[in-house]
């Protein structure tokens, strides 16, 4: 499977996340950040029909509370996963393949929050906005690694090209993918370039 990897800046729309989808016709899996695609699930649907794409990320349903969820549409258009955020991880089958899915802090509130599953393919990791430190960076790549290990499976992170936690002014955008070893695949800091995996 080619998996599609990017780090869009956050928008009003969903026009970069198509455009990298016109530029990567060959992607099974396209992977953008939490919250991205903000309101526009429809419209998100309607271009994993036309791409024959998988959709992986997050958005904001903004009268919830957490607001931001976990989403997975299949290449029919269809949303197989919609979960909120902080409640316990969800693992769909998606063409073969065994998928988790958390959203951005939940790698450190609480890392994989399932008692039931042990046989996973991959966890896909949305993330915000950036880090606010290097030594967020640092500890966020070193659980990353520890989840890979521990569950034996290929784990990808993304965040968005832009915008900072709260009032700090500071955004180091992360994109990352261990392998099941937890070896490194490749680690991004302040590279904020669409990358094409193939699994």
């Amino acid at each position: 499977m080619k998996i599609l990897i990017t780090q869009p800046r956050l928008e009003q729309t969903i026009n970069q996340l198509e455009n990298e989808l016109r530029n990567n016709n060959s992607a099974d899996i396209a992977i953008f950040p939490e919250g991205y695609l903000n309101e526009n699930v429809e419209a998100a649907c309607a271009l994993a029909k036309q791409f024959n794409i998988i959709l992986i990320g997050g958005y904001r349903r903004m009268n919830d509370r957490p607001k931001d969820r976990a989403i997975i549409i299949d290449r029919s258009g269809t949303v197989i996963l919609d979960r909120i955020k902080y409640s316990p991880t969800s693992f769909v089958e998606v063409e073969g393949l065994t998928m988790g899915h958390i959203l951005c802090d939940e790698l450190i509130v609480q890392g994989i929050k399932s008692e039931s599953e042990t046989n996973i393919d991959l966890v896909v990791h949305p993330i915000g906005v950036g880090m606010f430190s290097e030594e967020q960076f640092q500890e966020w790549i070193d659980k990353a690694r520890k989840i890979a290990i521990t569950y034996h499976t290929m784990i990808i992170g993304t965040s968005h090209a832009d915008g900072s936690y709260g009032d700090t002014g500071i955004s180091i955008p992360i994109s990352y993918c261990f392998d099941k070893n937890g070896e490194e695949i490749f680690i991004a800091k302040n590279d904020v370039r669409s990358r094409l995996l193939n699994t």
